[in-house]
């Protein structure tokens, strides 16, 4: 069977809401892929900064394959060993107080705001939810009223109190705090939207706004965190706490867990049947995040994504002297985004055929969030494969 195959299929079966792209994955080790037809790839996105130990990493298919054979699932009513474990590990590395566990992303987000109005209905204000342009918070109803405008078209009537001001803008949140307001969610640095980084004033003005005003701060991390950055969360660049903060993706290793966190003071306003979870922190995804975690202190990958980062970035710019197509570089760790001059889809469907996966997003830039553990040599033959692109896009142009 070849790609083409599958892909007729699948668009025959499944729900039109990707546009996927017709390669099938049938199997991925480290930073590693390889389609049904048996091609190799490197992977510089990490299924969207998920595998941040790589594909396949032993010690979590050990872990799974273990628990699997103990023990999948326990309804939440009852105590589970290896999540009491994984609470007590994320509460520490995230220098939170409390944990509740979920199955994504968007489910830690939408938590996220439950407990924050929550919160702030026990001390008398009112539920407002502020976020900030271009960013991307999930795709359920609250998570699309929170992020951008054409992710709500055709949804509505979407879910009312929230609203939005332009990112690392202090004096618009200032502008828009009220009684009303609940609570802040931003993510220091935006994924989705382009790879842009919070300024670190910016995150400490918000955390002096939320205290002086009560208003519970809340980070999403579920892009940025569980090591991608350098340091297990970004905001740990910054020094700046939120008061609530939000993980998934790289959290599992591939499995799909997500967590909310926060501090005394939030959680001190939930009662018994506030939210709950069927599937959230099972056994089985409280144990791959359990190994995924280990991988990560065990083989140092903060100091690897660090070090890693700043060397690709730093050969990512020696690029940019030489060809004009890119506009910028930036990023934190292996959260990396190479913004262009023109769309940046032409060139990652050109990586593919160089044997490289990489992601468009915000229409010109190109992300990169591979696994922490991805080689040096792997690095280099990006770059390379990348080099060669540009040389290829520039000759088209100059025969045109």
């Amino acid at each position: 069977m070849e790609n083409i195959d599958l892909h007729l299929l699948d668009k025959k079966y499944y729900l039109p809401t990707f546009n996927r792209i017709p390669i099938t994955f049938v199997k991925g080790k480290g930073s590693k892929l390889w389609d049904i037809e048996n091609r190799e790839y490197i992977d510089m996105l990490a299924g969207i900064a998920v595998t941040n130990v790589g594909h396949c990493h032993p010690k979590v298919v050990k872990a799974i394959q273990d628990q699997a054979g103990e023990l999948m699932h326990i309804s939440n009513f009852f105590v589970s060993p290896i999540q009491v474990a994984l609470s007590e590990l994320l509460v520490k590395i995230s220098s939170m107080d409390r944990v509740f566990f979920t199955n994504s992303g968007a489910e830690s987000v939408e938590g996220a705001i439950k407990i924050a109005r929550r919160y702030a209905h026990s001390i008398g204000r009112g539920g407002k939810i502020i976020s900030m342009e271009n960013s991307f918070h999930g795709r359920t109803l609250a998570t699309i009223a929170t992020g951008q405008p054409k992710y709500q078209q055709g949804f509505g009537p979407i879910p009312h109190g929230f609203s939005q001001v332009p990112f690392n803008d202090l004096e618009a949140v200032r502008n828009v705090i009220s009684e009303e307001v609940a609570g802040i969610i931003v993510e220091p640095i935006q994924g989705e939207g382009g790879i842009k980084l919070a300024d670190k004033a910016y995150l400490e003005g918000l955390r002096q706004i939320c205290d002086e005003n009560n208003v519970a701060l809340i980070f999403d991390e579920i892009q940025s965190g569980i090591g991608r950055t350098g340091h297990w969360f970004a905001k740990d660049h910054y020094g700046v706490q939120p008061d609530i903060l939000t993980s998934a993706k790289g959290l599992g290793g591939g499995m799909p867990i997500g967590a909310l966190l926060c501090n005394e003071k939030i959680a001190g306003a939930i009662q018994f049947g506030d939210h709950g979870t069927t599937f959230g922190g099972n056994p089985l995804a409280a144990s791959a995040s359990m190994a995924t975690l280990k991988v990560i202190v065990e083989e140092n990958l903060t100091k690897e994504a660090k070090e890693k980062g700043e060397w690709l970035m730093e050969k990512l710019n020696s690029l940019k002297e030489k060809y004009s197509t890119i506009k910028e570089v930036r990023g934190m760790g292996l959260m990396i985004g190479i913004e262009l001059n023109e769309p940046a889809l032409p060139y990652m469907q050109q990586l593919l055929q160089e044997g490289f996966v990489a992601n468009a997003t915000a229409v010109n830039v190109l992300r990169l969030v591979p696994a922490l553990n991805i080689s040096r040599e792997e690095l280099e033959s990006f770059l390379l494969a990348l080099e060669k692109v540009f040389i290829m896009k520039k000759e088209l142009t100059n025969a045109q």
